[in-house]
């Protein structure tokens, strides 16, 4: 079986439509796929029937992936079988949409300020799918189509960066609410990533008070040596491990690679299955 349970689509920040994720999956020999887009969870229904009309084999898990901040880390929370229609998680989507907008208008009006750059919602706005989730990614595509920089990095370097006049953080929920959330609407919080957070060691021992129940272990950053120490911090805290590829482009550029490319076992869908069912019995 071959799994891979972090993938974005053009809901977020990745450039395949949720059709197209499903035809490259299966390409790629995948088995089981979960879709991830930060902050909203609309790609799942489209792949899903999709998957569903033309018949293919292939497990499509819904998922999401909340972006908070903390401490001045960023730290991105996976969840998976939520139910999407809780009032809390909706209520979380609803205000993390809300963030990402108006972040987009306050940038927009310091780089038409300070750059002279007129560059307006809608150029942002087209390049992600109806409703999705509008991001830094959009913002620097938009800078480079109007021509203000040669490519998408040299926009990040220039303006989409902590450090420019013109960039403005988002807002966020807390990485502990983000957990509690997903663990209320009856899914699986997961630490996405976490060799990206210095204070990951003692953020997890945090989380799981709020209901934290898996580590994202198996990742297209993590070495070997991390890979075991995750899955070691994992055992010891009697969390199941996750893993996949952080899927944004079939390009090789900018550290992005091809879906399902990175190994994850058997074992973690498997143990998956068996937290959610757990999940569903206690409740």
């Amino acid at each position: 079986m071959k799994i891979d349970l972090h993938i974005h689509t053009t809901y977020s920040d990745g450039m395949l439509s949720p059709e197209q994720i499903v035809d490259t999956a299966l390409e790629c020999g995948l088995d089981v796929i979960a879709l991830t887009d930060h902050d909203n969870v609309l790609s799942h229904k489209i792949a899903y029937d999709y998957a569903k009309e033309k018949n293919y084999k292939i497990e499509i898990i819904q998922g999401v992936e909340i972006n908070t901040l903390y401490k001045g880390y960023e730290v991105h929370i996976l969840g998976y079988f939520m139910d999407k229609d809780n009032p809390e998680f909706v209520e979380m989507i609803n205000t993390q949409q809300k963030a990402r907008i108006e972040q987009a208008h306050k940038i927009i009006k310091l780089l038409n300020k300070k750059e002279g750059l007129k560059i307006k919602f809608e150029d942002i706005q087209k390049l992600v799918a109806p409703n999705g989730s509008i991001g830094r990614p959009h913002i620097a595509r938009a800078i480079t189509n109007y021509g203000a920089t040669g490519n998408v990095m040299e926009a990040y370097a220039k303006y989409i960066n902590n450090n420019s006049d013109v960039y403005v953080e988002r807002q966020t929920v807390s990485p502990h609410d983000a957990v509690e959330v997903i663990s209320e609407a009856g899914g699986i919080p997961v630490f996405a990533h976490p060799i990206d957070v210095d204070i990951a060691d003692s953020l997890t021992l945090e989380l799981i008070n709020y209901g934290l129940r898996g580590i994202e272990a198996y990742h297209r950053k993590h070495s070997p040596a991390a890979v075991e120490h995750f899955s070691s911090l994992a055992e010891k805290y009697g969390l199941i491990v996750t893993g996949g590829s952080d899927f944004h482009t079939p390009s090789l550029n900018h550290g992005t690679i091809l879906m399902g490319k990175n190994f994850v076992p058997d074992t973690v869908y498997e143990n998956l299955l068996r937290e959610k069912k757990r999940i569903d019995l206690a409740e």
